[in-house]
């Protein structure tokens, strides 16, 4: 494979782990579980208002315990329903526990790690992460897992890489990728940070012309002939 670079940066939801598929699953699960109608509905509602809330973690407004606080908060006052005590940190108990794959995604990273090491920056917290991280297939190849809630910095943030790098020995940064699907974090920060950068677009969206991505990729299996043929 391609010798230009050493260290290949993922990220972790919906890149290599099915978050849409893991996040409907615990949250179906905790509202049966604390005997409440569960519907698209709610979960739309749901989605909507976490999406706002990490976008606004991203550029700093708000810390991470502001967004397990408000979310449920704003997502009951929606269903004009009163948010049941313990129901946050139960849906943070069943999240932990989704391990779900992106397809190919663990057949991608068993081959990649025999030609480079891999690691993980996720924004996210580190009392799910690391379990499913853990618990995952992935486990066995990622040498590093950087989670911005222990960090105290999140992507695009620099010093969330700058935390990696270290890490990572301080590799030379022409001899590093970032793999992501989300332009505003993965994207933003790779080419803020000064690497290249690697846009997993399943979904096939317009290329935003005022970020200057390296390389771009619709399915994970095409990420292993782009690093073999590619300077």
């Amino acid at each position: 494979m391609n010798s230009q670079f050493q260290w290949l940066i993922f990220d972790a939801d919906d890149t290599l782990f099915d978050y849409a598929y893991g996040e409907r699953n615990a949250l179906e699960t905790t509202f049966r579980e604390f005997g409440l109608p569960f519907d698209a509905r709610a979960l739309e509602l749901y989605r909507d208002i976490n999406h706002q809330l990490w976008l606004r973690f991203e550029k700093r407004e708000i810390t991470g315990a502001q967004i397990r606080a408000e979310r449920f908060t704003k997502l009951f006052a929606a269903l004009a329903q009163r948010e049941p005590p313990g129901l946050a940190e139960r849906f943070i108990d069943h999240l932990a526990e989704q391990t779900t794959l992106i397809q190919d995604a663990c057949e991608l990273v068993r081959t990649l790690q025999r030609t480079y090491r891999l690691a993980v920056i996720t924004n996210g917290m580190a009392r799910v992460q690391q379990p499913r991280m853990a618990q995952s297939l992935l486990a066995p190849y990622i040498s590093e897992l950087i989670i911005s809630d222990q960090v105290g910095a999140a992507k695009p943030a620099p010093e969330i890489f700058d935390y990696a790098f270290a890490r990572m020995g301080n590799p030379p940064r022409e001899r590093v990728i970032i793999i992501g699907d989300s332009l505003t974090s993965d994207m933003q920060g790779g080419v803020n940070y000064g690497i290249a950068t690697c846009w997993y677009n399943p979904a096939h969206q317009p290329r935003p012309p005022q970020l200057p991505l390296t390389y771009e990729i619709h399915a994970l299996r095409e990420l292993i002939p782009l690093l073999t043929t590619e300077n």
